[in-house]
């Protein structure tokens, strides 16, 4: 360069940087390249014993789900797995939530799967991923995006083409994310899960070969698994990957089924299902810890690897708790919380479940287990007066332009979120009628309406009922059908009938109803913010009309703690805390509260929402901890 000389000396000191500088890049790449030589030895299913890096291995595994759990909280949850005396995390991977539009993807922040499957191997983890792309997990539809039911003849789990495309779509993002981080290339990844009990399903003998090849032709090489109860063995393998067996009580003869299709295998229970998922109307479902503990003891004894299935539930934060099916149409509906009766609590708690396996755990280490990290604070807030409602009808005009429609139009094509259609929260569906009369649902109606005649309360039709009186009135009015999607069902064969809304015709005095007004009630951040920021909230002294959105202040004047929201003047709805979604409530339980994560509180006014369907006492309470109602043993 013109103008610049150096002295010698600092020649010499140019020259020293750079070879300095080249012997730590070449320093750097021969230890990386050692890493990855030493790592060609995986996780060997070759003989009765799991080996990994060539020494035997035994799977201590649990599953956490980084979709179900605060990101600020997920160190917390594995340090506290780790200290139980786990090896290896399992995971799913939520189709739904990573591509909630076709061809739109997020793996941003609750969603950054690359950052927590690094910190669990920063933490000293091992991990199998479980990538679907259907998962069941009590979760909307097993996981699979609503808008592939757009297609009228969608044939999911299947080599149905437009199923296959979408799911190539979908592993040209997902697994490139992976493949970096698999032990191979010195991450933590050690097996890779092929579907999701495919043999309680099987209905495409050439699917669970595409699903294989499409890990493998993305660059997966590490241990292929399939996981199946059963029954499911039968049909849910593929060759080329190790099955494993689901199960909560231990049936000897299971294990000598597994061990005789595949002989000489390691033998691991995939899903040990420590607790069981609870539905609205019922009791709240709990396995004692003295015989989880027993039946995990026998595991361990006769050799088998084992995944906690859950270690850690978590919540069904938002609108994506599953349903369980119990005929076509009617099904049960899963609660909010995921607190599954697990060894860490819903809002990550040690149990006497935790500290049991911990003691039966540490008996298969050399070492001491780690601490377990110190018991987080919850507090109790003062409840929260109701300042200002805002009825749904006066909402309306901050939804998206309505749809008019000869005939009703089912959630999923609505031309809403570009062109990708309603995938959860509510629908409200409108029509004139002139005269009294009987309303039939022709049992159309998913999964539960809230029906009106001039913004007036009649009833509720549902699966139960499917027939209302429409009282008579003076000429013209508005029928208003307020649809739930309660939730799609999450495992079963009825996966392709999981339409919601109204999905065909309803009658009035036995003629089909027509000329509707359709409007889409999704909820999302921005519509909550922007009825937030409205001034079309009115004073709690004037009486609220129903549905009705209400509003108050939590006010924190420390350091924000974990807590719990009450309701027991309320009927049914949803809570949005600082615009976050926190799920449905419902009086008729089990569930009685509802997780609020410290993280999701700041210091000062914390903004309150709520949407209630049908009474509200004004106060919204706050427990130090989850109540989930009456207890009964699962079976």
């Amino acid at each position: 360069m013109v103008g610049l000389r150096l002295s010698l000396k600092q020649r010499y000191s140019v020259l020293l940087c750079f070879a300095v500088g080249a012997i730590i890049v070449h320093f750097s790449r021969n230890r990386l390249a050692a890493r990855r030589m030493s790592r060609v030895d995986g996780l060997r299913a070759n003989s009765s014993q799991f080996t990994l890096g060539g020494e035997p291995f035994r799977i201590l595994g649990g599953s956490i789900h980084y979709f179900r759990v605060p990101r600020a909280y997920w160190e917390d949850r594995l340090l506290k797995m780790k200290a139980c005396g786990l090896n290896t995390l399992t995971t799913y991977v939520p189709w739904n939530l990573h591509e909630p539009e076709r061809g739109v993807f997020d793996f941003e922040d609750q969603l950054d799967l690359e950052a927590y499957l690094r910190l669990a191997g920063r933490l000293g983890l091992w991990v199998i991923l479980r990538p679907g792309p259907y998962i069941c997990g009590e979760w909307d539809l097993g996981g699979l995006p609503s808008w592939l039911l757009r297609d009228p003849d969608m044939k999911l789990r299947t080599t149905y083409p437009s199923f296959t495309d979408a799911v190539d779509s979908f592993f040209n993002q997902v697994i490139k994310r992976v493949v970096p981080l698999q032990y191979s290339e010195g991450g933590p990844i050690i097996a890779v899960q092929v579907e999701n009990e495919y043999g309680s399903y099987a209905k495409d003998g050439e699917y669970m070969p595409f699903i294989k090849e499409a890990l493998l032709s993305r660059g997966v090489t590490e241990l292929l698994l399939t996981s199946d109860n059963k029954e499911g063995l039968q049909r849910g393998g593929v060759k080329g990957a190790l099955e494993t067996i689901n199960f909560q009580r231990l049936n000897p003869n299971d294990i000598k089924y597994l061990d005789g299709i595949q002989p000489q295998k390691p033998k691991m229970v995939m899903e040990f299902w420590s607790g069981w998922f609870d539905l609205w109307g019922e009791l709240h479902h709990v396995f004692p810890a003295e015989d989880m503990v027993a039946v995990v003891t026998e595991i361990l004894r006769l050799d088998m690897s084992i995944n906690l299935y859950m270690f850690h539930g978590g919540t069904n934060f938002g609108f994506m708790s599953g349903a369980f099916a119990v005929g076509m149409p009617a099904a049960k509906l899963m609660v909010t919380s995921y607190d599954y009766d697990a060894p860490l609590s819903e809002a990550g708690d040690y149990t006497t479940k935790y500290r049991l396996l911990r003691d039966v755990f540490s008996r298969y280490h050399a070492q001491p287990l780690p601490d377990p990290p110190s018991h987080r604070e919850t507090t109790a807030y003062q409840p929260v007066v109701i300042q200002q409602h805002l009825s749904l009808w006066d909402s309306l005009h901050f939804t998206d332009k309505p749809l008019k429609s000869e005939r009703p139009v089912n959630m999923e094509n609505l031309p809403v979120n570009n062109n990708n259609g309603q995938s959860y929260g509510y629908t409200l569906y409108e029509t004139p009628i002139t005269s009294e009369g009987t309303l039939n649902s022709k049992n159309n109606v998913r999964d539960r309406a809230l029906v009106f005649v001039g913004k007036h309360f009649v009833g509720v039709l549902d699966f139960d009922t499917q027939e209302l009186a429409v009282p008579d009135g003076k000429g013209k009015r508005t029928l208003s059908l307020l649809v739930e999607n309660c939730g799609r069902v999450n495992y079963g064969n009825t996966l392709d009938e999981q339409r919601k809304g109204l999905v065909g015709d309803i009658e009035f005095n036995k003629r089909p109803l027509r000329d509707f007004i359709i409007r889409s009630l999704e909820m999302k951040p921005a519509f909550v913010d922007s009825l937030c920021r409205s001034g079309h909230w009115a004073s709690m002294r004037q009486q609220p009309t129903f549905p009705a959105f209400f509003q108050g202040k939590l006010h924190v004047s420390g350091s924000p703690k974990d807590t719990f929201i009450k309701l027991p003047g309320w009927s049914k709805g949803v809570v949005f805390v600082n615009g976050k979604n926190l799920g449905r409530y419902w009086s008729i339980g089990p569930q009685q509260t509802l997780y609020v994560p410290g993280p999701w509180l700041h210091r000062g006014d914390n903004q309150v929402v709520v949407f209630e369907e049908q009474e509200t006492d004004g106060r919204i309470q706050f427990s130090g901890g989850g109540e989930y109602g009456m207890t009964v043993d699962v079976q």
